[in-house]
């Protein structure tokens, strides 16, 4: 696998907690606005740049782009980023509670560098995830306006023992940037002092994961098929045939759980829906909140959390998609018995992101918003790498990565 350095765009270190903001797509519009005030050079302004439009601005609408762009040169002419002279990699840790004693927190640190888009056309940059046609083509303009990868991809590798070495060397001086965040995420980011071992390191890697990120990947593939059917002189090493990505050892990554809510019964009662339950589940009542272990899902009715003991059969799958607890809620429960057949267009079921807790979904059973919650276990990296290197796509709304990447830290221009 290639990687390449680049000349990042970054804030000016008394700016970066202001700047740095978290992906596009986890926050809403009013959610951005919100983060966004009394902070002018919040880089929601360029990602989210719909927040500086009319109220009820469509999110398509080009002004919003056209707002982007303008955003993003502002930042750049009032120095709130700066250009680096020289191409370069950097090195981005991300630390979520405190790390001694040792199992108290998380903390996992991966490479800031460029991807070939080549390699993410060639499969060598493997997906797990069907994208959209209208959020690729959001992503698209947004890049075309800005020329700018403004959010970078999250990408897993299988994790190497001299990869390992050469970040320990480089995060032993003094960072860049070291700050936590309004979430209590703390962020600490260094320059390479030497890209070139790095690069020669990666030589050797096989195949890298997208594990986050799967618009964006795609949409700087679109971006780079469009700018060089415009490029006469095409070489193939302008800097559109890259995008923005960081790197991470496979081990260091977190993945909670994305939990399901679910409003109604499907015209049953609760005890025809309990008996259709226990038809495929092993069904015990009072268990914890969260399931200890995959093969376990935890289910709350009322104030009652139930546990769903999968049956070795639908466990032992030799598809690895068949054998995810959520394929198996969806496919034994959710569709059967709740009629839930599109979960991605069934307004009747919600996600709920494991970082937010089982309380959550307390709180939507108790609300009345939802009937029953699904608690599950969170997929294994493990598992995501070989559904990816089998060819095959994970459910919708199957994985949660946190903490997640600060977008502003390191731009790449094109």
């Amino acid at each position: 696998m290639r990687i390449y350095s680049f000349r990042g765009w970054r804030p000016r270190p008394d700016l970066a907690a202001q700047l740095a903001s978290r992906p596009y797509d986890v926050v809403t519009t009013d959610e951005a606005a919100k983060l966004a005030e009394g902070k002018p050079y919040s880089f929601y302004h360029v990602t989210r740049s719909e927040i500086d439009l009319p109220a009820g601005t469509d999110l398509y609408d080009p002004q919003v782009y056209e707002k982007a762009a303008e955003n993003f040169r502002r930042f750049c002419h009032e120095e709130a980023l700066t250009q680096d002279e020289q191409p370069s990699l950097y090195l981005y840790r991300l630390t979520m509670g405190a790390i001694e004693p040792p199992g108290g927190g998380h903390a996992q640190t991966g490479l800031v560098c460029c991807l070939g888009v080549d390699d993410y056309d060639n499969n060598v940059i493997k997906k797990h995830e069907l994208t959209r046609r209208d959020k690729e083509e959001d992503r698209t303009r947004h890049i075309l306006a800005t020329r700018a990868h403004c959010g970078p991809v999250l990408i897993a590798y299988r994790r190497r023992e001299g990869l390992d070495r050469l970040v320990e060397q480089d995060t032993a001086g003094e960072p860049l940037y070291d700050f936590v965040a309004e979430d209590g995420v703390r962020h600490t980011v260094w320059k390479v002092t030497h890209p070139k071992p790095f690069t020669e390191a990666f030589r050797p890697v096989p195949a890298a994961y997208i594990a986050d990120g799967h618009h964006r990947a795609a949409s700087a593939a679109r971006v780079r098929a469009r700018l060089r059917a415009e490029n006469p002189a095409h070489r193939g090493d302008e800097e559109y045939n890259r995008f923005l990505a960081v790197v991470f050892p496979d081990a260091q990554l977190q993945i909670l759980a994305y939990n399901r809510v679910v409003k109604g019964l499907n015209g049953q009662t609760l005890r025809q829906f309990l008996d259709a339950v226990g038809r495929v589940f092993a069904v015990a009542t009072d268990a914890p909140a969260t399931p200890d272990r995959p093969g376990r899902i935890s289910m709350l009715l009322g104030d009652r959390w139930y546990g769903l003991s999968v049956p070795a059969e639908l466990a032992e799958a030799a598809d690895p998609v068949a054998r995810l607890d959520v394929s198996i809620l969806q496919q034994a429960l959710l569709d059967p018995v709740l009629g839930i057949k599109d979960p991605r267009g069934d307004k009747r079921i919600d996600f709920i992101g494991g970082v937010h807790g089982t309380d959550a979904l307390v709180e939507r059973v108790r609300s009345g918003t939802a009937d029953v919650a699904f608690s599950l276990h969170p997929v294994r990296v493990q598992d995501l790498m070989a559904i990816a290197d089998a060819g095959g796509v994970m459910p919708p709304k199957s994985t949660w990565f946190e903490p997640k990447l600060r977008s502003g830290l390191v731009v790449h221009t094109i």
